[in-house]
């Protein structure tokens, strides 16, 4: 383990180093869509800011939300970019809410692929991905409709040298904007989960084939991203045996350990996990059975911190962390309708329910009105 060499008997509240900055604790707050970003230019506002801001506590990591590194990057409506002067000034009153309290804040690197629709695409082009296969299930346009998705055009091997100079130019935003770093999105069925597997990944050239072959985008990305902040600045979510946006691999077991061993090879800030059990929690009530843990089937492989996420409680998080499959537990749906849920946890009080409702889109309900516990 990173932080305790041997000791099994870390909990969530012994502190933690991740990268160059020391955690007071391990009740981490996982990136989550909101939709509420101004428009037009999805920037980052006033409300946002009193959001993260709230979440905030000293020693604290909070991951923003996915956030696109392009235009073409986007699939959802008022969704938070990092490519434009307007979003890193929006983006910067978040970092200095965060900071003033105490806490510390990573940016997730986003970009869909194929699950967007042509209403969110410049000049209103087809969404573009590794290969041209349609997604199962439906888009969101630009108003918030559900259509079906389209059929993506497959990026061209020139165009992309051009895709990863976006991720580090984000990264460069995002540290003009104040953050301590960033999260590459390589999860729940987008861009480079697309790369990465087999199924949305038919490729002839360089980044298409092999196995090796398939993950060189994300390595790519990782490492033109850490050539801007470093590498202890830098973490990268995986969701192995996930089923998100119409993921998976046949054979995931070889894929991740290829993946996850080549990026132990440089010390990384962290790796998060997206826990199988709960891959598509953002789109209902999920609790995948028959599915193994990727904390603790990847631990052996991963020498740095792991943070792992996906329908956990208080005492299951705290055993995780005690037992040391994981150093860190990130919680989603609970941390939007407890803006105080370390506090909650260290008390052993009782977590608001969240409203699925008010998930996405809309204003201050069910984002900046539930309430903290009296002092």
């Amino acid at each position: 383990m990173p932080d305790n060499e041997g000791d099994r008997m870390a909990s969530l509240f012994t502190p933690l180093q991740v990268g160059g900055l020391t955690l007071a604790h391990r009740v981490v707050m996982a990136p989550l869509t909101r939709m509420r970003a101004a428009r037009p230019g999805n920037v980052p506002t006033a409300l946002n800011a009193e959001y993260y801001g709230q979440r905030a506590t000293p020693g604290g990591l909070i991951i923003a939300e996915a956030t696109q590194v392009c235009p073409s990057g986007q699939g959802m409506p008022a969704t938070p970019g990092i490519h434009t002067e307007a979003q890193v000034a929006g983006w910067r009153g978040v970092t200095e809410a965060v900071h003033a309290r105490g806490g510390r804040i990573f940016l997730q690197l986003w970009h869909v692929g194929r699950i967007s629709h042509s209403s969110h695409q410049p000049g209103g082009g087809l969404p573009v991905a590794p290969s041209a296969v349609a997604p199962k299930g439906e888009a969101m346009t630009a108003d918030f409709k559900r259509v079906p998705f389209e059929t993506p055009r497959a990026l061209e091997t020139a165009e992309i040298p051009g895709l990863i100079d976006a991720y580090r130019q984000a990264a460069r935003h995002a540290d003009a904007a104040g953050f301590d770093g960033v999260e590459v999105h390589g999860a729940n069925g987008y861009l480079l989960e697309q790369f990465l597997q087999s199924r949305t990944n038919r490729r002839t050239d360089a980044y298409g084939g092999s196995i090796g072959n398939r993950a060189r985008l994300l390595l790519e990305v990782v490492e033109a991203v850490a050539g801007v902040l470093g590498l202890t600045r830098v973490g990268v979510r995986l969701s192995p045996f996930g089923v998100s946006n119409d993921s998976g691999e046949d054979e995931p077991l070889p894929l991740y350990t290829h993946v996850i061993k080549a990026l132990a090879a440089a010390p990384l800030a962290y790796l998060h996990f997206i826990e199988p059990r709960a891959s598509g929690a953002g789109a209902a009530e999920v609790d995948h059975q028959g599915v193994p843990s990727a904390a603790v089937l990847f631990r052996p492989i991963w020498p740095g911190v792991l943070i792992t996420a996906g329908n956990f409680r208080a005492d299951t998080a705290e055993a995780m962390v005690a037992e040391g499959h994981a150093d860190a537990i990130a919680f989603g749906r609970y941390f939007i309708s407890n803006p105080d849920l370390p506090e909650r946890i260290r008390r052993g009080a009782a977590f608001t329910p969240y409203n699925r409702k008010t998930f996405y889109g809309g204003g201050e309900a069910g984002y900046t009105d539930y309430p903290k516990l009296a002092a």
